[in-house]
């Protein structure tokens, strides 16, 4: 049988299964020693945007430059001031009874040339002062190294295109390491390399926005693999031995079902999961590392087409393959979503070209009724998570994997009833999914706090907590969500039938160390 049949009919398995948005928990109980976290990164919640030495990133840049890219002409310029009121947040976090917080470092804040010639120590004892808060209330934190925020000074000289970012990323992360890797045993290297490569280079969707279609995003690919590989080895080569940590990266990944039992159907299911997570996981998790060998084939095809004298895809060589494969101890897991994908040749024929579309040739799609409410910002398929999680299960040797986000959105108000139950469903298929073997370490609920949802502004709420951006301090008041989620860590158990209740009180747990 060949490789491409038996891909096919591994496919076509996982698209018999139960296709319904209330998964039955027959098992409920969590794991022993089971991570429960909550999420944000540095952009979406700090504010003090030129404040104690930080200098411009690329959403300050893109964001004051070109403003009409963000909805409503939003900034996070305060965003959720937690600069200034991050003890507030961990006290959140004690309501909820965490034991996990994952946040980000923002490199400008730490290194305001984007280079360690020059450490801005204001911008250190911010950070150190919030690993310490958490630590003195034995929450662990989990810090993202990079998410989203360049420093605009690097993207000046080509950014995630230019290949010396591998050498800037390794020297920040060394840094960083110094400062924190005493207290911190939990990194994550990159967050959401598809969102940083082809949203914000190969589209407008993120920051640079440089809508570069068919090139840049691979150029970025590359540079981002390998800036993360770097950030792991050193940290493997220089820091492991004595501070005793976990290095990972954070992957988004959707997941993309069949829209029929039509092979070029079920073909185009398997090329979109390759050509968006699998273009990032495949070179780390699998046993041959490299690209995926159908995204090679199709994108150097296309580009000989295309008039191009060698593949838009960059070719890793040998020792870069080597270099890359097998560079994270966690399979970090952000997911939200299902997709139907389709090889309907009049759906996706008309795809600008080239480009990532036009490469991965799929249509998908959504059925409007997979949506909770016509405002639901997320559609909720928590078959597709379970779909999801088996598959990194077979075809990456079943890493451990920390699902690092996972959440919905919606227009606010504290009654959030459609969040609640989205994260039922979602837990049950996580539960599930243990259940049939997955290697499944924690979860990290997106997000905390409301905060700066990139170029929606702050219009789409994914909040645990309320936040009220027309006071000074950002007040936070608790959704149902949160008032579920803390009875779910309480009792590491997930009961279909509980219904949080917003007239009892948010209390803390005190679990301060001696």
């Amino acid at each position: 049988m060949s490789k491409c049949c038996g891909i096919s009919l591994f496919v076509l398995s996982l698209a018999i299964g139960v296709q319904s948005s209330n998964l039955q928990c027959y098992e409920t109980e969590f794991p022993e020693g089971f991570l429960f976290s909550a999420s944000s990164s540095a952009y979406q919640i700090e504010g003090a945007w030129n404040k104690d030495g930080r200098t411009d990133s690329i959403w300050d840049d893109l964001v004051h430059q070109r403003p009409y890219l963000v909805r409503d002409n939003a900034t996070g310029d305060i965003a959720d001031n937690s600069y200034y009121v991050y003890k507030r947040d961990i006290e959140i976090l004690r309501e909820l009874g965490l034991q996990v917080y994952r946040f980000s470092i923002s490199w400008n804040r730490i290194l305001p040339t984007g280079f360690p010639n020059k450490i801005n120590y204001e911008g250190v004892a911010y950070y150190d002062n919030l690993i310490n808060e958490l630590l003195k209330y034995n929450i662990i934190p989990v810090v993202t190294i990079y998410h989203f925020d360049l420093p605009q000074s690097l993207q000046e000289l080509g950014g995630w295109v230019n290949p010396y970012v591998v050498d800037w990323l390794g020297d920040y992360a060394r840094v960083v390491f110094n400062l924190f890797g005493d207290r911190v045993k939990f990194w994550i290297t990159v967050n959401e390399p598809q969102q940083i490569c082809y949203y914000g280079y190969g589209d407008v969707m993120n920051a640079p926005a440089l809508n570069y279609k068919g090139i840049a995003e691979y150029y970025c690919a590359k540079n981002v693999l390998l800036a993360h590989a770097r950030a792991y080895h050193i940290y493997d080569e220089e820091f492991r031995e004595f501070q005793q940590g976990i290095i990972f990266i954070a992957i988004s990944a959707e997941w993309y079902e069949p829209a029929s039992s039509d092979k070029n159907d079920i073909l185009a299911a398997y090329d979109s999961n390759m050509f968006t997570y699998g273009q990032y996981a495949h070179p780390i998790f699998s046993e041959t590392g490299d690209f995926p060998q159908k995204m090679k084939d199709r994108i150097a095809e296309r580009s000989v087409m295309q008039g191009f004298v060698r593949s838009r895809l960059p070719q890793l060589s040998e020792q870069e393959i080597d270099y890359i494969r097998g560079s994270s101890d966690v399979f970090g897991l952000n997911h939200y979503s299902t997709f139907y994908a389709s090889r309907n040749q009049s759906a996706y024929t008309n795809y600008e070209s080239p480009s990532f579309f036009d490469d991965m040739a799929a249509y998908t799609f959504q059925p409007p009724e997979w949506r909770l409410s016509p405002d639901a910002g997320v559609a909720t398929v928590p078959w597709g998570f379970y779909k999801l999680l088996q598959f990194i299960k077979r075809e990456y040797n079943n890493p451990p994997v920390f699902v690092t986000e996972n959440g919905f959105g919606d227009n606010g108000g504290l009654k959030d009833n459609d969040r609640v139950t989205h994260l039922k469903g979602y837990l049950c298929a996580l539960l599930k999914a243990i259940n049939h073997g997955s290697d499944i370490i924690g979860y990290s609920v997106w997000s905390l706090l409301d905060s700066f949802e990139w170029m929606c502004g702050y219009n789409c709420k994914f909040g645990l907590y309320q936040v009220d951006y027309s006071s000074k301090n950002r007040t936070r008041t608790p959704r149902l969500s949160a008032h579920f989620y803390q009875q779910l860590i309480r009792t590491g158990r997930l009961d279909p039938d509980f219904e949080p209740d917003l007239s009892v009180p948010m209390t803390s747990d005190i679990n301060v160390l001696n």
